[in-house]
């Protein structure tokens, strides 16, 4: 059931470190406005998504995955920092919750335990 339990999230944390980073490469207006509100210009933005969109693919494989684990839990936390700033809490607990998810698949991992493998 714990195994079940892992994947389940493993996936939706490859989903959302995908495509979070997809939107800001794609400079998606929303993500232009908030983040160019604290400095991020638009080439900024396209790295910061670029590593995003790199931690979700490394996030999958044993091998990559603290590494993936650890880029995208440091990109959500720049994101929940500013989000905080910004005041907006709904997103910023989101943002909190999948953050300690990734802490979770980064204990894991480190961990080795034979559930997963």
């Amino acid at each position: 059931m714990m195994k079940v339990a892992f994947t389940i999230v493993l996936i939706l944390l490859v989903f959302l470190a995908i495509s979070s980073g997809a939107a800001k490469i794609t400079l998606m207006q929303q993500d232009v406005d908030f983040f160019g509100k604290y400095g991020f210009s638009n080439p900024m933005l396209i790295a910061f998504g670029a590593i995003q969109v790199i931690g979700g693919i490394l996030l999958p494989f044993r091998k990559t995955r603290f590494a993936g684990a650890t880029v995208v839990a440091i990109t959500f936390l720049v994101s929940l920092v500013l989000l905080l700033l910004d005041g907006n809490i709904p997103v910023s607990i989101a943002t909190l919750v999948m953050t300690l998810l990734l802490g979770a698949v980064m204990k894991q991992s480190w961990r080795g335990s034979p559930r997963e493998n």
